[in-house]
């Protein structure tokens, strides 16, 4: 089953992240739990971990576009 990965709010006045990188690739294996991209707010950078076990099959966002939360 294809899960989405959607960008959670991450503070009380966040309205939109920037993609810093992805820490994996398409085809990659990612255990829940793990490291899956870094994600840059107004105040600070964080790193996303996966809220979910299989396979990242597409990157729809790429590094450095900006999405609403």
């Amino acid at each position: 089953m294809i899960k989405e990965v959607l960008m959670s709010k991450l503070g009380l006045t966040m309205e939109t992240g920037t993609i810093v990188s992805w820490l994996k690739s398409e085809g990659d294996m990612v255990q829940k739990g793990e490291p899956l991209f870094e994600v840059e707010t107004d105040k600070a950078t964080q790193v996303i971990n996966s809220f979910h076990t299989g396979y990242l099959k597409k990157i729809l966002v790429p590094e450095g576009e900006e999405v609403p939360v």
